[in-house]
């Protein structure tokens, strides 16, 4: 963590510039072991998954909720598994009433198979959750006038994917996605498709503000591991990033001068 850098979201200041998911995993205690290494500025969680007051038939879900108490990490929200802006606006209300927070990551699904966003309703949505009172992270594409339409409607940030979630493919419409940093002067958070920590390198120094994880490290054969990778990567890209990269060149530049060598070549 770095808190003489931090990511700042809806005026709030965060030391991590990672957020982790906390489905996948072999085991709750990995997870927990991942969330304590790392230290990330959210734990993403679902409702319909980490319900924590479930009846005494279901103790598995207060047993997941204790152990995300535990970390003493805020708590993201999501809006999984809802295709229309009435479902996201019922899910996010009852996030907001069982987790006590005002946060929302923002999806609406607009197919399954590829679970894009559906890009049509989605300001709509996050229109009725901003004037509602939350504060809304919106996963999307890398459209550039629809992460626009987003800002239009009040979102202080937004979170394109790289690939489609799960895929790990990693930046898959580089072009794009750069162009979303030179155009927009918000926080950008790559929100699904990476699969290793060059790939969070890579967005870093592009000038992305940070990361949501969760399968990359989630199915990793060593998760606490592979989470210390991409820790490492996002630092090493941010600080790539605010360093200044030079700039590639077309022709081989020798990096010694001629002048004084023992032996002259001329071509």
């Amino acid at each position: 963590m770095n808190t003489n850098d931090p990511l700042i979201l809806y005026g709030e200041h965060f030391a991590s510039r990672m957020m982790l998911g906390t489905s996948r995993y072999p085991s709750p205690e990995i997870m927990l072991q991942c969330v304590k290494e790392i230290q990330p500025a959210f734990l993403t969680v679902s409702l319909r998954r980490q319900m924590p007051q479930q009846s005494s038939m279901e103790p598995q879900g207060n047993t997941f909720w204790s152990l995300l108490k535990q970390t003493q990490t805020p708590l993201l929200p999501n809006t999984a598994g809802c295709h229309s802006v009435k479902e996201v606006i019922a899910t996010a209300q009852m996030a907001r009433e069982v987790f006590e927070t005002d946060w929302i990551k923002l999806e609406l699904i607009g197919d399954d198979y590829t679970l894009q966003p559906d890009t049509l309703e989605l300001p709509l949505a996050a229109k009725s959750l901003i004037d509602l009172g939350f504060k809304v992270l919106p996963y999307c594409t890398e459209d550039l006038v629809l992460c626009q339409k987003l800002l239009d409607v009040g979102c202080q940030a937004v979170m394109p994917w790289a690939a489609p979630i799960g895929t790990g493919k990693g930046p898959i419409n580089p072009y794009a996605l750069q162009s979303l940093r030179d155009r927009l002067k918000v926080p950008l958070i790559v929100d699904a498709g990476l699969g290793v920590p060059s790939h969070a390198c890579q967005v870093m120094e592009w000038g992305f503000d940070g990361v949501l994880l969760n399968t990359a490290v989630a199915l990793a054969q060593n998760p606490l591991g592979m989470a210390h990778g991409f820790a490492n990567a996002v630092k090493a890209g941010r600080l790539a990033y605010q360093s200044g990269a030079m700039q590639a060149q077309d022709k081989a530049q020798a990096s010694t001068p001629l002048i004084g060598t023992p032996f002259w070549h001329q071509s």
